[in-house]
């Protein structure tokens, strides 16, 4: 028990770093993380990947205020953004923890190391989109916050990954993406973390005095967030002072070190006998 709340500590630290550095909520090592640690641990292994999903959601809600607060103070988050896109995301995240909630452990655990394939595979080859364009109007941002919300409550990020390019397709400049997309990942954050609870009440877990809370598992999230908040602003100092682009690459190769254990347990029976 020891060693998993140091892993849960450690967890946060790493990902409050990221949050602030890459705007990416932190999600993308939270989740495999825990996935290892609530394996280890005994939780119920049908809803391991649900667990982890709503909890890594649930630790961004105070990771994401900790960096979006380090940004704004250097002028780095575009609200008007931020208000515009809220309402899609909110929608679109609630109705992606929805969907989950029916899926099993196996298929979103199988979604999410595809997902973190094709983050690293972005980030390796520093694959861009076409600045052409403009922030879009009202529809357009309510459409584009629920992409970027229902796909980021499946894998349990704060959607940094995608709002990030989608705002620099939009020509806004990339330190203020990083920004702007932290803010963006509280509604996300919110929304998830209301789903994962909600639809999760009705799953064959113990209650709330084991630590439970729908498909939230408190003792992780307690562990996470106690350390993330502290360490976000840090990334987001980092994030205007060193070589994002060469960090990137690093953590490319993390996330595909972690996607590929996670997908060891389903691929190592057919290779057996």
């Amino acid at each position: 028990m020891i060693t998993a709340w140091l892993l849960y500590i450690a967890t946060g630290a790493f990902a409050g770093v990221l949050a602030g550095l890459l705007g990416v909520g932190g999600g993308l090592v939270i989740v495999p993380m825990l996935n290892f640690v609530f394996h280890q641990v005994g939780l119920p292994g049908d809803y391991i990947q649900h667990l982890a999903l709503g909890t890594s959601l649930a630790s961004i809600m105070f990771t994401s205020v900790s960096s979006l607060r380090a940004h704004n103070q250097r002028g780095a988050v575009v609200w008007p953004i931020v208000k515009a896109i809220t309402p899609g995301i909110l929608i679109g995240t609630f109705l992606g923890s929805k969907v989950a909630a029916h899926l099993s452990t196996q298929f979103l655990s199988v979604f999410f190391v595809v997902f973190l394939y094709y983050v690293a595979a972005q980030m390796l080859l520093n694959i861009k989109p076409k600045a052409s364009r403009q922030v879009p109007g009202t529809a357009g941002m309510f459409g584009a916050g629920g992409v970027i919300g229902g796909v980021s409550s499946l894998v349990g990020i704060g959607g940094g990954t995608l709002s990030v390019p989608f705002m620099t397709w939009c020509n806004v400049p990339l330190h203020t993406c990083i920004g702007t997309s932290a803010a963006i990942g509280f509604p996300i954050a919110i929304a998830g973390t209301a789903g994962y609870i909600v639809n999760g009440m009705d799953a064959a877990l113990p209650g709330w005095q084991a630590g439970y809370l729908g498909f939230l598992y408190l003792p992780a999230l307690v562990g996470v967030a106690a350390t993330s908040i502290l360490t976000a602003p840090l990334g987001a100092k980092l994030a205007h002072s060193l070589p994002v682009g060469k960090l990137k690459k690093i953590f490319a190769f993390l996330l595909l070190a972690m996607g590929t254990k996670m997908l060891w347990p389903f691929i190592t029976p057919y290779f057996g006998a």
